[in-house]
């Protein structure tokens, strides 16, 4: 079959990123034997245009549409996506028959309202990368799809039951000939790799559990490398480490780290730490390894809050990890979630003071925070009567506890005032 797969997102959300993700979906799609087209509206200027042009030249059989973020989480004026989606969709139904299937990380959280939303045909809930080939397989049968996992169906629901690839490593890698660097030129261009999957966690407002499962599942390290020194060859510098735990398990990043410096390409990354159980092992090779950037998400400088949002580490731990970091030379990207189930005045100036204190290089704050399906944070905002338990929360709803919305906003402009590294 010929497969058209289509990357909708056109936001840069702090960074323009390459779809990897979809990628790895192609590679896998082209692995069980079928011929795959990609296309990446990120940097198109006219989309109905590029979709014409992909529809006409290729002629799909199925068309397959990543969804990457449903908003920008902002609490105030929203930025809604999927309304960018829609054209994409109307455009395919305009000049093609061919079945439209959704997926993506965005589209897995809400598989059922954003499927209704956007009008597919179809859409695939987790790692496409095994259930896309087996749909493709059984539409070509013209058999029951009913099987398929993670398989939701317009008025129908969920389908087949959601699997989590146990081995990664019988996931394929995407081609990094997908795409050429030049396409991207003049841009700071971040590759995305993720060398793990999972995340035990369970923070009180975090999506990570519903889109990737809770169990860690970690990809061979000489894999991981291999594809990254292919993107390099083709002219790739940058790459961001996804994983939303890069310290856990410490073991497993320490050894990635060292193969990556053992391998000696000329690249720089970022990735994201977990503030806890970080020392001067793992850090150093980090460092080694071409680490210039991480992002440390404690949310909070206050003891009780990050209980609240049961983080399993508390403010000196991140203190600690910060110090670490600056001195092997690594900036630091914090990051502040302010206004959610607990907060209080005094944890508010505990929080910013705190953040202050760690001299970090870029600070960013969010008030408010969005409330995502099956979290600890939605049933705590039912409870409150801040979202009722017929709300749809594809739409974009915060909690930000009640009667400090306006102080919050003025106390942290006051704070922000005169620290340029800060931002919301």
């Amino acid at each position: 079959m010929r497969v058209l797969l289509v990357s909708a997102n056109t936001e840069f959300i702090n960074m323009p990123v390459v779809p990897v993700g979809l990628g790895a979906v192609a590679a896998a799609t082209e692995k069980a034997g079928h011929e795959v087209a990609l296309l990446d509206l990120m940097n198109v200027t006219d989309t109905e245009a590029a979709v014409k042009k992909a529809l006409e030249e290729f002629e799909p059989h199925v068309i397959g549409i990543s969804v990457r973020n449903i908003d920008d989480q902002m609490i105030r004026e929203p930025s809604f996506f999927l309304d960018q989606v829609k054209p994409v969709i109307s455009s395919c139904r305009a000049l093609s028959d061919a079945p439209i299937v959704l997926g993506g990380a965005g589209y897995s959280i809400f598989p059922e309202s954003a499927l209704a939303y956007l009008g597919a045909d179809m859409g695939i809930q987790g790692e496409g990368e095994m259930a896309f080939p087996a749909l493709l397989t059984l539409m070509e049968q013209r058999a029951d799809l009913s099987d398929v996992p993670g398989l939701c169906l317009p008025g129908l629901g969920m389908q087949g039951k959601r699997k989590f690839a146990r081995d990664l490593d019988l996931l394929p890698l995407p081609d990094p000939g997908l795409w050429s660097s030049s396409a991207f030129m003049g841009q700071d261009l971040w590759i995305p790799v993720q060398t793990r999957r999972g995340c035990p966690m369970r923070c009180s407002y975090c999506s990570t559990s519903i889109i990737e499962g809770t169990i860690i599942r970690k990809r061979d390290p000489m894999s991981i490398i291999d594809s990254m020194e292919r993107f390099v060859e083709l002219g790739f510098q940058q790459f961001f480490l996804t994983d939303n735990i890069f310290n856990i398990p410490s073991s497993y990043a320490i050894r990635f780290c060292q193969l990556l410096a053992d391998r000696g390409l000329d690249i720089s990354w970022r990735g994201i730490l977990y503030p806890r159980h970080i020392d001067e092992a793992l850090v150093r090779a980090m460092a080694r390894a071409g680490c210039k950037e991480v992002a440390v998400g404690f949310e909070s400088g206050s003891a009780k809050m990050l209980e609240k949002m049961n983080k399993k580490f508390g403010p000196e731990d991140v203190r600690r990890t910060c110090e670490i970091l600056g001195a092997h030379g690594i900036r630091r990207m914090g990051f502040l979630l302010l206004g959610g189930p607990g907060e209080t005045r005094k944890s508010v100036q505990e929080s910013l003071a705190f953040s202050d204190s760690l001299r970090l290089e870029t600070m960013k704050i969010t008030i408010g925070i969005r409330i995502y399906p099956y979290t600890a944070l939605a049933r705590i905002a039912r409870s409150q009567g801040v979202i009722t338990p017929e709300d749809d929360l594809l739409f974009p709803r915060f909690y930000l506890v009640r009667g400090l919305e306006d102080w919050l906003r003025e106390i942290v402009d006051q704070w922000m005032s005169g620290r340029p590294s800060w931002a919301k």
